[in-house]
């Protein structure tokens, strides 16, 4: 009697834009959270660094020979100002990644927010990050849990603050939700919120994995 063949298991697949801070965090959570999953949820390098591109290379690994139907593929990035990345641009990014059913986790206007978050409700609109470095309270709460100077890539980060994840993913839930009902009769795609993200709907999705 011939033996079952070995299942190959699923795997995670998240591509980020930012090369310190996104994948350092990301990378912290699952080893701190769900460190058996290490093998199968993977951040690749990339040196990609706008949403078109991220989408197309999470497009380009999907449709590789080294994945499998039921892979799951996110990208991840920042809406940034909209002098950097307009609104044409990310419209483009979006509609790829939903035609090819790539998930998208977004931080409007930059992954700071999503850590502001972690200490406070807010949904104060930032123009960029410079904006939201100087005029939010983040360089404060961060100080008080010992990091003096924040800089993207820090290895402590994560491990600084932690504690705040469940409370950052209820808040972002209330941030959405309070940006589409301020908005009557409009539908919007994230991009368009201010502020938003999603990072919240990752880690669960890692979580449950």
């Amino acid at each position: 009697m011939a033996e079952n063949p070995k299942k190959i298991p699923n795997k995670m697949y998240i591509f980020c834009e930012g090369t310190k801070t996104e994948p350092q965090y990301l990378e912290a959570f699952i080893e701190d959270r769900v460190r058996q999953k290490s093998k199968i949820i993977k951040i690749p390098p990339t040196r990609k660094n706008t949403p078109v591109q991220l989408v197309e290379e999470a497009i380009a690994k999907k449709n590789s020979k080294d994945t499998i139907e039921d892979d799951v593929f996110w990208v991840v990035y920042d809406r940034e100002s909209v002098s950097k990345y307009p609104k044409k641009l990310h419209a483009e990014a979006l509609a790829k990644a939903k035609k090819n059913n790539i998930k998208v986790a977004l931080s409007n206007v930059c992954f700071e927010f999503w850590i502001l978050l972690h200490f406070e409700y807010t949904t104060s609109h930032y123009s960029c990050y410079d904006n939201m470095m100087a005029e939010s309270k983040l360089k404060f709460f961060l100080k008080r849990v010992g990091i003096d100077k924040y800089e993207k890539g820090s290895d402590i980060l994560y491990f600084k603050i932690k504690s705040g994840i469940d409370k950052a993913k209820v808040r972002a839930t209330r941030v959405n939700k309070f940006i589409a009902e301020s908005s009557p009769g409009k539908v919007l795609e994230p991009y368009e919120y201010f502020p938003y993200t999603n990072i919240h709907e990752l880690l669960e999705e890692i979580e449950g994995f």
